[in-house]
């Protein structure tokens, strides 16, 4: 599964996720740091691939589209070690992996997470 990394996620995550074996491509090195969410989402359709981010507008930008990709994984972690979110990230990567295949919005939390099918 290829990951676009959204410039508000912290590199050090991309770099342990990339010692996890998960393929990251980071939207700063193949587009414009000012690019509008849209502009994402087409990368992404176009290259098949997750967006990780922390934003939101992701989701409100999928459920009015009633588009059926690129799945997003939503974090909402904060004020814990990038190990520990980077482990969390994987293990709900591998657990929904079928439902990230198909279109889906991946929320990650520290105590769970919790996914929803496309179109909302």
């Amino acid at each position: 599964m290829r990951v676009l990394v959204d410039m508000n996620i912290p590199l050090d995550y991309s770099y342990l996720l990339k010692e996890k074996g998960v393929e990251v491509i980071l939207w700063y090195e193949v587009g414009s740091p000012m690019a509008q969410d849209e502009e994402l989402i087409r990368y992404a359709n176009n290259n098949n691939c997750v967006i990780l981010t922390y934003d939101l507008d992701f989701s409100a930008i999928l459920s009015m589209t009633r588009i059926l990709k690129p799945s997003i994984i939503q974090l909402r972690i904060s004020y814990i070690s990038a190990d520990r979110a980077v482990d969390m990230i994987v293990a709900a990567m591998q657990r929904y992996s079928s439902e990230l295949d198909q279109g889906a919005i991946l929320s990650i939390n520290p105590k769970k997470a919790r996914v929803r099918l496309l179109p909302l």
